[in-house]
């Protein structure tokens, strides 16, 4: 992928407070980089994947190394496709695969939870032992188990419970707990990359080929959209869903001090899917020093169809309406290698650290 010169800039990148000195100090090689997370987000996700094509097809294969990759939701099946023999045409296949996605008035959970499948299944095409096997990539991935009302699909309990989980997110985040245990499913060759985890119950459980699609399902998993994914190989009985519900933007103590290079929908970083319309609950920036944030600029968004990233409210926008919409997420995906082509300007040039705003 060739880098351009680009009149207005089209990201925005913020950066910890330990990765701004460091850029400015000496630039930002590929070799400096040891975990690379990927949020939830659903559709957004086709919205920047230029910029992971230019990370995982180009820019970090110049410096070949053990890299932990971390997701919930959309982010780990983003992983998982860098994890595919062919990184390129796996993150190609899985915007396609998105966006080939229709849904009909009245979808039910069960519709929704097939297509997913479906798509899951086009993806891999039978690569899940390679994607554990990669040779330099370590796939993490965020689920939770479900507790009480949110154990079952039914809509009223699932709308009860929801509305419990809600309540108890604006007293105090860690009362989350009573309704969710994070489960991280990690490559069996490394622990994932985190410092001791004590916000929430976690536990740590070795990916295998017996899990791993069922671990993907999971962590994509939205309480009234999917089916929860029942008794996963390893994890025990259970209901377990999308890792989002808590780890929305993956605000997670990373572990060592290897650069943390987060691809992005926004430049904020939210912890949980909750707090989604809490303005007060943000990111840990003492935890959060060693990233970097690429993210789309707000006169890049200006340029594209409706002036946003594709999102799942598109569904309903455009519902009966699907050549309009793919051709809209087509032209948001077809636009989003200004993002990369930029990323990589920067990178081999002398002006990424006076590009960098702080964390915030």
């Amino acid at each position: 992928m060739s880098a351009i010169h680009i009149k207005s800039s089209a990201l925005t990148i913020r950066a910890g407070k330990r990765a701004m000195v460091r850029v400015r100090e000496r630039g930002l090689s590929p070799a400096d980089v040891g975990i690379v997370p990927g949020a939830a987000g659903g559709p957004k996700a086709l919205g920047i994947q230029g910029l992971d094509l230019a990370l995982f097809g180009d820019w970090l294969l110049r410096a070949p190394r053990e890299r932990s990759l971390i997701g919930a939701s959309i982010g780990s099946w983003r992983l998982a496709s860098a994890c595919l023999p062919d990184p390129v045409q796996g993150i190609i296949r899985l915007g396609e695969l998105y966006n080939a996605q229709s849904f009909a008035k009245g979808v039910t959970m069960a519709q929704v939870t097939a297509s997913c499948v479906r798509m899951l299944d086009n993806l891999m095409q039978g690569h899940d032992a390679s994607v554990l096997e990669a040779p330099y990539y370590r796939l993490n991935i965020l689920i939770v188990k479900s507790y009480g009302l949110l154990a079952r699909d039914h809509r009223g309990s699932l709308s009860v419970g929801l509305s419990s989980v809600i309540a108890d997110n604006l007293v105090g985040r860690q009362r989350l707990s009573r309704h969710f245990e994070r489960l991280i499913m990690h490559d069996a060759r490394l622990s994932p990359p985190l410092d001791p985890l004590e916000d929430f119950p976690s536990r740590c459980l070795p990916l295998a080929t017996s899990n791993l699609r069922q671990a993907l399902l999971a962590s994509g998993s939205i309480p009234m959209v999917m089916q929860g994914v029942i008794d996963i190989p390893g994890a025990g009985p259970g209901t377990f869903r999308d890792g989002g519900l808590l780890d929305y933007h993956l605000d997670l103590p990373y572990r060592g001090d290897d650069i943390v290079l987060y691809p992005h929908f926004t430049d904020k970083i939210i912890p949980g899917w909750f707090d989604k319309a809490l303005p007060w609950r943000r990111g840990n920036v003492d935890r959060l020093q060693d990233v970097i944030l690429l993210s789309p600029s707000r006169e890049y968004l200006e340029t594209l169809p409706l002036g946003k990233l594709p999102d799942r409210s598109d569904f309903k926008r455009f519902l009966g309406k699907d050549k309009e919409r793919q051709a809209y997420w087509r032209k948001a995906m077809a636009e989003s290698k200004r993002l990369g082509d930029e990323f990589l300007e920067l990178a081999e040039s002398s002006r990424l650290g006076a590009r960098l705003l702080p964390l915030i």
